[in-house]
């Protein structure tokens, strides 16, 4: 069955193009021109991903994506701006949003972005394995490192005894350095383990995602846990 895309962009030339070459793609398209047509088509006909123009007149995508994730809808979200500032991208991230494209952008990038998105909301068959994959052992219930412990399972963790309220992509890139905690990952491991592509030495995307996840994670007087090694990647460490 093919994927279905919600597609919420006030552009008719940017939305009858990205919908022809989604539709072309292979995907089912359900193409509207403002946030009050994309809630609603949401709530009729539940798509697989959300692809949002963030400047929309009226209800704009942000606030489409705060709505549906305020409602408890965890669809992932691919954000579509003309806003680089990395304010901009953080405003996008606290939205509940899951990754972005900045315009002026290339189809095959937001292919490539909706592809690890789907990749990672797959469904699953029997024994907890992605469907098109032979079954996998369950992981262990809690990881732990560094004072951090995650349920993987529930998709739930903590520092200390304070409960983090983490985003899809915060919590994944959360557990890789908790399960690698003490071991330097380079950009482009990271990349691969969580979007499922490198966009590159010129993406931010990784940064961005790793000081947010600081700004959830770091208390007074204490350490900084994710630590930058500059010019390689991130780790994980208390000292």
């Amino acid at each position: 069955m093919p994927h279905t895309v919600l597609l919420a962009e006030d552009d008719r030339a940017i939305r009858n193009a990205l919908e022809r070459a989604l539709t072309l793609e292979g995907y089912q398209v359900l193409a509207v021109a403002d946030g009050v047509e994309a809630l609603a088509q949401a709530h009729r006909n539940r798509p697989d991903v959300l692809l949002l123009d963030v400047m929309m007149p009226g209800i704009d995508g942000l606030q489409v994506c705060r709505v549906l994730r305020a409602e408890g809808d965890r669809t992932p979200v691919l954000m579509l701006t003309a806003l680089v500032e990395t304010a901009d991208r953080i405003a996008g991230l606290d939205a509940g949003a899951d990754d972005y494209v900045v315009k002026p952008f290339d189809v095959e990038e937001v292919f490539a972005r909706l592809r690890a998105l789907l990749r990672r909301t797959s469904p699953v068959g029997a024994g907890g394995a992605p469907a098109t994959e032979a079954p996998r052992a369950l992981p262990e219930r809690f990881v732990e490192a560094a004072g951090i412990r995650m349920d993987p399972q529930a998709r739930r963790a903590w520092r200390g005894a304070r409960e983090l309220e983490l985003t899809r992509t915060e919590f994944e890139l959360l557990e890789l350095l908790v399960r690698n905690a003490g071991i330097v990952l380079d950009h482009s491991t990271i990349y691969d383990r969580i979007w499922g592509y490198d966009f590159g030495p010129g993406s931010k995307n990784l940064a961005v995602y790793v000081g947010y996840l600081r700004r959830k994670l770091d208390e007074p007087d204490a350490p900084q846990l994710i630590q930058t090694v500059r010019g390689v990647g991130y780790v994980l460490r208390e000292d």
